[in-house]
């Protein structure tokens, strides 16, 4: 029920893929050192219980909250392969409460020995189907960072444009937006990427109490402004093809490089 990652013999992450799990996720997600920079996962957790590690889910998928995890996402197929990267091929399926699937998730995850994660996923309806993606804040690529690493604790911000702050930042459309915090007195960083490729720009959900994610499902949603609302019909056939990455680096986004690791991202993603 999960695999583990290792660089140079060192556990990176562990990935959890359980059938009993809501959705599958990365937890923990280590730097180099060993230090852990996922929020811890409590199952007494109140505040945002539905935020594991790194996941993949967004709401109103035919009105199925799958981020609030009121549907679930099961692993029907995983297969995996060392190397730099690493490959991990998942076929997910995303059923609601009646026990059939609303969607259909094809995900290619490659993982790079710098600690780079690329996300390669193909969603498409079931046979004979349709999906329909309401206008939502509530997705798709995501990570919960540490509790000492959030802004509200002087973490620091930062986009590809060069704004700052959580508040500059949420909403924007960007190559990458950076999260750097301290864990146990030592600065770290954790980016998440946008593919060009994809059929449309995500907006960053990144929060000063350490939400960080991104999503092409909420143009209404991320500029407060439901007329700007544009839902994503996929007929029975169609699919959609998203690209992200994330990656985690030691120091600020200068020291981390992260604008060679965004090329590195592309390159690895075409």
């Amino acid at each position: 029920e999960k695999l583990v990652v290792k660089i140079r013999g060192d556990e990176f992450t562990v990935f959890h893929h359980g059938a009993s799990l809501p959705k599958p996720y990365f937890w923990p997600i280590k730097a180099a050192d060993g230090a852990i920079l996922t929020r811890p996962i409590d199952p007494n957790e109140k505040e945002h219980p539905h935020h594991r590690g790194v996941w993949l889910s967004v709401d109103e998928v035919n009105d199925i909250r799958f981020w609030a995890e009121k549907g679930k996402i099961v692993n029907r197929e995983i297969k995996s392969s060392s190397g730099n990267p690493a490959v991990i091929r998942l076929r997910n399926e995303w059923v609601g409460r009646d026990g059939e699937p609303a969607l259909i998730e094809t995900t290619t995850i490659s993982i790079h020995a710098n600690r780079m994660i690329a996300y390669d996923s193909t969603v498409a309806p079931p046979k004979n189907k349709l999906a329909r993606f309401d206008d939502t804040k509530e997705g798709f690529f995501g990570i919960r960072i540490a509790q000492s690493m959030r802004e509200k604790e002087g973490g620091v911000v930062i986009n590809s444009d060069g704004k700052k702050t959580t508040a500059e930042c949420w909403g924007q459309i960007a190559r990458w937006v950076d999260y750097t915090g301290n864990v146990d007195g030592k600065s770290y960083g954790v980016t998440l990427m946008d593919h060009p490729g994809n059929f449309r720009p995500s907006r960053y959900h990144v929060r000063d109490y350490g939400l960080f994610s991104m999503s092409p499902f909420g143009e209404g949603a991320y500029q407060n402004d439901k007329e700007k609302a544009l839902p994503v019909k996929l007929e029975a056939g169609k699919s959609l093809r998203l690209r992200y990455g994330l990656y985690v680096h030691a120091g600020d986004a200068t020291d981390g490089k992260v604008s060679t690791a965004y090329e590195q991202f592309l390159k690895a993603t075409k």
